[in-house]
């Protein structure tokens, strides 16, 4: 292994055998013949990759996929079924909440304890305990075993450690995302400043936005295989793309033009259309119409689920008109991770550009809205549409439906990331006089 390589994983692959019944175990175990009773689960799967030095990785993948796994082979808390993990330099780990913590011990003594884990000895530690005391902020709790602590205690006093003891490698597996706000942000700054002196951070998170702000790398882990190693802003969209929640069917009868909302009967707002059947189960139908089919779309890109501020969006609903529809309004909310309302459109606001007139029974629409993504901050979102009949104040709901469709919102600049950009048209300054 070269010097500018921190881990290099070749062929890695840890097998557990499931047993459909405790007996089994044992069955297998005693058998004359050796017969197998279990079936085998591949938790990594001959995965291979190297990670540089002074890189930070972001691991992703779902729940199961393997990535914890992952870690505690590198680690060594786990060994491999087969294959080679080498490691060039100091490794330090926040694994599980609470592992490596005695908790009849206190946390002072817990210092010691985890120093030795890491291969340091008391000497070696006592330089150490002031800066991991005061990054920790837990007070006199310090003297009190770790069995009285919170878990967001915990979470500062492992953090601390693990980054204080200015290890090569700095290992995390979503160990902070039990600790507040604050604290939160000042890892993030004090992993940055590790980061910045050539130091390798490997992080398994399912916080997207961290991972496309903080990590240089994303390592996409699906079912013990790696789905992709590149640049973490190219994986989290070929992440996202894959999280659909609804079945995505191709059709090729529609053509392209645009307006901000426009409707059509003959299906001929778009072409080669990925349409997304909609499966949510919080939907409201009634006797008169349906929505049947969402696609959403960046002008000009295509099919996506992964957007910034500003970018032109289109969205087409598939409509069943079961009976005439005299005023209809279509329109749709868009809502935060949270179920909040962030903000909508319908077709009453466009009234004077929309070509929404009564909708006859049995004759198919397409309904089609044209928008700038809002300035939000990185996260995921999803979008409700609906149908009513009606005016703005007095309507008849038809068909709506929860969370249809699910998107992502990825920032490149801080300011607009954190919501702070408000597009002011004028900003007026005048001095105080002095009485």
């Amino acid at each position: 292994m070269t010097d500018n390589i921190a881990i290099k994983v070749k062929n890695l692959t840890k097998v557990y055998h499931l047993f459909d019944k405790p007996q089994d175990r044992f069955k297998e175990a005693l058998h004359p013949f050796r017969k197998s009773y279990h079936r085998d689960f591949y938790a990594t799967n001959d995965i291979s990759f190297e990670i540089k030095k002074g890189e930070t990785v972001g691991i992703i993948g779902k729940n199961g996929a393997g990535k914890s796994t992952l870690l505690k082979m590198i680690t060594g808390v786990l060994t491999s079924t087969s294959g080679d993990i080498q490691v060039n330099g100091k490794i330090a780990s926040l694994l599980e909440l609470g592992a490596g913590f005695n908790p009849e011990m206190t946390g002072l003594e817990n210092i010691y304890l985890n120093g030795t884990l890491m291969g340091f000895s008391q000497q070696e530690m006592e330089p150490k305990i002031e800066a991991i005391l005061e990054f920790a902020d837990i007070g006199e709790f310090i003297s009190q075993p770790v069995k009285v602590y919170s878990s967001g205690m915990f979470a500062r006093l492992a953090f601390s450690v693990a980054i204080n003891v200015n290890p090569d490698i700095l290992i995390i597996d979503e160990a902070l995302s039990v600790g507040d706000v604050a604290f939160q942000q000042k890892c993030l700054r004090k992993m940055e400043a590790f980061s910045s002196n050539n130091k390798t951070i490997l992080l398994v998170t399912h916080d997207i936005g961290l991972v496309n702000k903080f990590c240089s790398k994303a390592l996409w882990i699906e079912g013990g295989l790696i789905k992709g190693v590149d640049i973490a802003s190219k994986i989290t969209k070929r992440y996202f793309l894959s999280m659909s929640y609804t079945e995505t069917v191709a059709d090729n009868t529609l053509n392209h033009t645009v307006h901000k909302v426009v409707s059509s009967e003959n299906t001929n707002i778009g072409s080669n259309i990925e349409w997304n059947k909609i499966s949510s189960p919080n939907r409201f139908d009634g006797k008169t119409a349906r929505i049947t089919d969402i696609a959403l779309y960046s002008d000009g890109i295509g099919f996506g689920s992964v957007f910034s501020a500003g970018d032109d969006v289109i969205i087409n609903l598939k409509l069943e008109i079961l009976q005439d529809i005299e005023n209809p309004i279509v329109g749709f909310i868009i809502r935060d991770r949270l179920g909040m309302d962030i903000t909508g459109a319908n077709n009453i606001l466009f009234r004077d550009q929309s070509r929404i007139s009564r909708f006859k029974a049995n004759r198919p629409k397409v309904i089609q809205f044209k928008f700038k993504i809002p300035y939000l901050k990185t996260g995921k979102y999803s979008i409700s549409p609906a149908i009513a009949d009606g005016e703005e104040k007095n309507h008849v709901q038809l068909c709506w439906i929860d969370d249809a469709i699910f998107f992502d919102i990825i920032q490149s600049s801080n300011h607009k990331e954190i919501g702070w950009y408000f597009g002011l048209p004028d900003i007026k300054i005048e001095e105080l006089k002095h009485e």
